[in-house]
Order: C-alpha cells, then sequence, then structure tokens
C-alpha cells in the first residue's frame, strides 16, 4: 500500500513538472522507506526565511554543478511556480549579475563560493546575508545549496543521468553557465 502511494506521488510529481522521474521509482522498488528519507531530506531546502530569488538563485547554482538539463529544468519550473520573475531567473541560468537583480546575486555568488570553497569570497557574502535579512535565512540558503545538489547527484548515481538538455523560460531555450566543476 505505500508502494502504491509513493508511486502515486512520483507520477503526480512527474505530470505537473513534465519530469522524469525513473531514478525515483528505482528508489521506490528498493525500499519506500529510503524514498521517503530521501524526500525528507531534500524537502530541507524549501526554506523560507530568505526572499524566494535568493532561495532559487542558491539551489539553481547548486543544481547547474550537478546536472546539464532536467534537474535545472525542474528546479527553475519550481521557482517560477513560487514566483520568482522569468527574467531573475535568466539572470541566475547565465550568471548575469544586472539580469538576476541584487537580491539573488547575492545568494548566487555565495552559493558559487561555497561550492568552490572559496571562503575568501564566501566569508564576507555570509556577513551580508545574515546583516540584511538574519540567521534564519543564511541557513536556508545553505540547505537550499545542499538540497539541489541530491536530487542530481542520485539520479546520476543510479545511471539515469545520461542526456543534457535545454532549458526554457516562457517557452524560450534560456542560455546557462555551468560552474566549473570542482576536482575529483
Amino acid at each position: 500500500m505505500l508502494r502504491a502511494l509513493l508511486s502515486r506521488q512520483i507520477t503526480a510529481m512527474e505530470r505537473t513538472w513534465g519530469y522524469d522521474a525513473t531514478y525515483l521509482r528505482d528508489v521506490l522498488e528498493v525500499s519506500p522507506w529510503a524514498l521517503i528519507r530521501f524526500g525528507l531530506v531534500g524537502s530541507l531546502g524549501r526554506g523560507r526565511r530568505a526572499p524566494g530569488e535568493a532561495l532559487a538563485a542558491a539551489g539553481i547554482a547548486g543544481t547547474l554543478l550537478e546536472d546539464c538539463g532536467p534537474c535545472t529544468q525542474i528546479s527553475v519550473d519550481m521557482a517560477l511556480h513560487e514566483g520568482v520573475e522569468a527574467g531573475t531567473l535568466r539572470g541566475v541560468l547565465a550568471g548575469d549579475e544586472p539580469a538576476m537583480g541584487e537580491t539573488a546575486w547575492l545568494a548566487y555568488r555565495f552559493a558559487r563560493a561555497i561550492l568552490a570553497r572559496d571562503m575568501a569570497v564566501a566569508d564576507p557574502l555570509r556577513e551580508e546575508i545574515v546583516s540584511r535579512w538574519g540567521k534564519g535565512a543564511l541557513v536556508d540558503i545553505g540547505m537550499a545549496i545542499m538540497a539541489s545538489r541530491l536530487y542530481p547527484t542520485l539520479k546520476y548515481a543510479l545511471g539515469h543521468g545520461r542526456t543534457c538538455s535545454r532549458v526554457t523560460l516562457d517557452g524560450e531555450a534560456a542560455a546557462f553557465r555551468t560552474p566549473v566543476r570542482l576536482a575529483a
């Protein structure tokens, strides 16, 4: 019964977002409880103490490090659904500061610095985030960065991360800049 319920939830997610979640079905096949635990951890990136455009920018910066299409697309679609403007998201995808706006740019730069382990850049940005929005926003942005990497990492680990695709906004392809990958 639990498997059937979770399978319906995966189907609903696929329909809602136009997303292939076969890798989640693989997890479900092995263990419904593993899928539940994964979903709980993934939900950590859905904070509310930072502005939506900051959370989206931080999350997309993390997703771009791990993915070249479908996971980035669903991140963009979810951000649009949450009310983040398409122009802001185009800027985030392209790494274009003026287009993304100051709020998104702060979180985007912070996420990139954290992911690159560049504390000389990250430390003053962290202070600015806390100064503007408080420690709760910093925690939410940190969780958004962390959670954004979970889905593509699991997808690739299970052998489903083989295709790159265009990311679209309002039916048009969006240019995006993939962050430099961390050394192995």
